[in-house]
């Protein structure tokens, strides 16, 4: 048996590198969303400064490892057979967990899921300790520590509202003092800014980087025989009266003399703070556990006591972590931090949600978003009717961002939000971390960067009125989000626990293989994924100003639009012959995902307008019919994968031999034009459209053709009326797909004739946008 917790140990090792992994994928967003989010400075900066922060503070991280040893539960009130099990519960828990979080690109806190793995593990196998002695469910508060799993869920609640409402105050009262001309005042103004946020920040550092390290903890004479943590918690208006008086004056000769901007060094600092505080002390939420499983075995081989008579009271020991171990841990956060396409895809999230410009919205509004809009938008009109109109202009004045002109191909350049709301979020999220941690109050980073964030981006008016509801319905995603990670992450590592008491060997080796294959399956799926996007074509919106570029990135969309057309159309009557309710159901998702892309291009008609110059203007009717063409064709293609899905679902009677032939048919007609027209529109070759058209009549005989068979065989052989149904339905819907595939191409083919000779602007895959 001996060998089964070497193994274990061996297991939890793997299991530490892994949620390493996964772990930073989801945190990265605390540090890098300001940075990365304000474009203050280059991406690879960014990253380098960040990999530094995370670096030093995996080295100085010793300090915190207590929380997975005896944070949660009573050591002493177990054997060390308990602790692993509960150990190697909370493992495999922990990285599912934050995997499914990173797949789905939503951020989460690690602290929480840590904390509540522990709980749950914790809990299941005292409820069976229990039982088995004959206790009472009372006996549990001698195992857990619940004092402080309440303390933890308190925390949840307070920094949500609290880091929410006073991110939303600095960001108002900094923007109505500085504007958004805040690099046109004066040197003096920048240097207070300076001065404040670099002491909220720097003494963050020292709260959250120095004061959880194990030297922090020793005395020293030069602060009377006080410890660095308690003279931080003690002294913290000296500290910051000191850092204030010091940042202010070095802020304001960075400005003065040296010529430099310093809302970007404020950025630069800001994110190397969360980055140091983010490994010092989340680093115990990814290895704490397989450390403490490692130092318990070493413990107990040492004892030479049976596993199941060992007590556990010696993890109530503080315990120094090899600094080897927290050299190689950093490297991997480091490593994924450069590396882990899901870290980006969290980092969109938080990004999107307080973007200051238009982006894709990816949350649908609910009831309660619509709400809470209606409610903010009733308690603004009350403050209009009370304030004069004179201070609401005045107001206004401040928050009017200033028109940059730039050319519309160039907007993926501009910044989500400038640079001081970056400063402010960062300044604030310091600041109110160093507080709790003084005050000893638990709390996620997560919450308190993502919330403060959120509050800073709903008062610079980010949130207008054609992205509120979206916005805010995200925000409630996210925090549902957390709330469901403390639940699943409870009953799920209770549940594992209970699995691996049954019998130790055979469930870890059940329980192991299931994860890795379920992380396997995330991981290929993902790439899949990215692999049919770009191989599909996805569609660009027009960015150009010119004619030439609208002929140029219309033929482009037009070009992918068929093939996907081609193939969505091709799998819907193929799914129908087979009775493949999969295919079918996987060719729902791409129309779906093909007519939110045109609805996209048609909410950016109002942007393209605004954006041609004098001369171009024709151009929007054209662009305008283009699309108007391309949604016709989605919104047939969307009926006739929807229809068959339906009837397949539902279990009705396959199609007749000779229906499904002349589907099939229709289907190779279909494709021929469709291929052409590709092609076509690929080679730019406009002058093949005419020749196209010219089987117009000859494509529409061929379905009035069918359509008039089918009404044969109705009134002589045909006895289902959901085949006959489903088959006209089909025949008419191809019918107006067809419809619109030819209008559009006679649109291209009229503006041959007509005011917009696209002829002279043939030009070819190379050609320059908006040339």
């Amino acid at each position: 048996m001996e060998n089964i917790y070497l193994l274990m140990i061996v297991a939890l090792g793997v299991l530490a590198i892994a949620d390493l992994v996964v772990g930073v994928s989801n945190d990265a967003v605390n540090f890098l969303n300001s940075a990365i989010g304000s474009k203050a400075v280059s991406f690879k900066t960014i990253m380098i400064v960040a990999s530094i922060g995370v670096a030093v503070g995996a080295i100085f991280s010793s300090g915190m490892m207590e929380v997975a040893r005896k944070g949660i539960f009573n050591p002493g009130e177990f054997m060390f057979s308990e602790i692993m099990i509960i150990f190697m519960a909370v493992m495999i828990t922990d990285i599912l967990l934050l995997d499914f979080f990173n797949t789905i690109g939503m951020p989460t806190s690690t602290t929480v899921s840590i904390v509540f793995e522990l709980l749950g593990a914790s809990v299941a196998i005292a409820l069976i300790k229990i039982g088995h002695d004959g206790g009472t469910f009372s006996d549990l508060v001698n195992y857990i520590n619940t004092s402080k799993a309440t303390q933890i869920i308190f925390g949840i609640l307070l920094s949500v509202v609290v880091a929410f409402s006073v991110g939303a105050f600095v960001q108002w009262v900094c923007r109505l003092l500085l504007s958004y001309d805040f690099e046109k005042k004066a040197k003096w103004v920048g240097a207070l800014f300076g001065g404040f946020a670099i002491s909220g920040i720097t003494y963050f550092i020292f709260m959250k980087g120095i004061g959880g390290t194990a030297f922090a903890k020793e005395s020293y004479d030069a602060l009377g025989g006080m410890t660095i943590k308690h003279f931080l918690e003690t002294q913290v208006l000296t500290i910051l009266a000191i850092s204030l008086v010091l940042w202010t004056s070095l802020s304001y000769l960075y400005i003065a003399v040296l010529k430099q901007n310093i809302y970007k060094l404020i950025i630069l600092i800001g994110t190397f703070a969360l980055a140091l505080a983010f490994a010092g002390n989340d680093l115990v939420n990814f290895i704490g556990v397989p450390i403490a499983a490692w130092q318990s075995y070493q413990m107990w081989a040492a004892s030479g006591v049976a596993a199941d008579a060992f007590s556990m009271e010696v993890l109530a020991q503080s315990v120094k972590t090899p600094t080897l171990l927290l050299f190689i841990a950093g490297m991997v956060m480091v490593a994924t931090l450069w590396f882990s396409s899901k870290a980006k895809a969290v980092v969109k999230t938080s990004i999107d949600l307080s973007s200051q410009t238009d982006t894709k919205e990816r949350f649908q509004p609910n009831f309660l978003s619509r709400a809470f809009v209606r409610g903010a938008v009733g308690l603004s009109q009350m403050v209009n009717f009370v304030l004069p109109e004179s201070a609401q202009a005045k107001i206004d004045e401040r928050f009017t961002k200033p028109t940059i002109e730039l050319n519309k191909d160039k907007t993926y350049e501009l910044p989500a939000f400038d640079m001081v709301r970056a400063a402010v979020n960062l300044m604030v999220a310091s600041v109110l971390i160093s507080i709790a941690t003084s005050m000893k109050l638990p709390l996620s980073t997560t919450y308190v960067t993502f919330m403060v964030a959120m509050g800073t981006s709903l008062a610079d008016r980010a949130w207008g009125a054609e992205s509120a509801v979206y916005r805010v319905a995200g925000v409630l995603n996210v925090i549902g989000g957390w709330f469901f990670t403390a639940i699943i992450a409870f009953v799920t590592a209770a549940a594992i626990a209970y699995l691996i008491n049954l019998h130790v060997p055979s469930m870890v080796a059940i329980l192991l293989l299931i994860a890795l294959l379920l992380l396997a399956r995330n991981y290929i799926s993902l790439r899949n994924k990215k692999k049919e996007e770009k191989a599909e074509g996805q569609l660009i919106r027009a960015e150009s100003s010119s004619i030439q570029g609208v002929i140029h990135e219309s033929a482009e969309n037009i070009a992918n639009t068929i093939k996907r057309s081609n193939r969505i159309y091709t799998g819907a009557i193929d799914g129908l012959s087979k009775q493949d309710l999969v295919s079918l159901k996987k060719n729902k998702k791409q129309v779906d995902k093909l007519s939110t892309e045109i609805d996209e291009l048609r909410d950016n008609i109002f942007y393209f307008i605004k954006n041609l110059d004098e001369s171009s203007v024709a151009a929007s009717n054209f662009y305008i019919n283009i699309l108007g063409y391309l949604q016709d064709m989605s919104q047939s293609l969307e009926y006739i994968s929807k229809v068959s899905h339906k009837h397949v679902n539902n279990n009705h009677k396959k199609l007749k031999f000779n229906q499904i032939k002349e589907l099939k048919q229709v289907d190779q007609t279909v494709e021929d034009l469709f291929k052409n027209t590709q092609r076509a529109f690929e080679n730019r070759s406009f002058e093949e459209i005419g020749t196209i058209l010219n089987n117009k009549k000859q494509i529409f005989a061929q379905i009035t053709e069918k359509i008039q068979k089918q009404v044969e065989r109705t009134r002589t052989e045909e006895v289902s009326p959901k085949n006959t149904t489903l088959y006209f339905s089909l025949l008419l819907e191809t019918k107006d797909l067809l419809t619109a595939t030819m209008n559009l191409l006679e649109e291209y083919h009229n503006a041959h004739d007509g005011s917009i000779d696209i002829t002279k602007f043939k030009i070819d895959n190379e050609t320059v946008k908006g040339e």
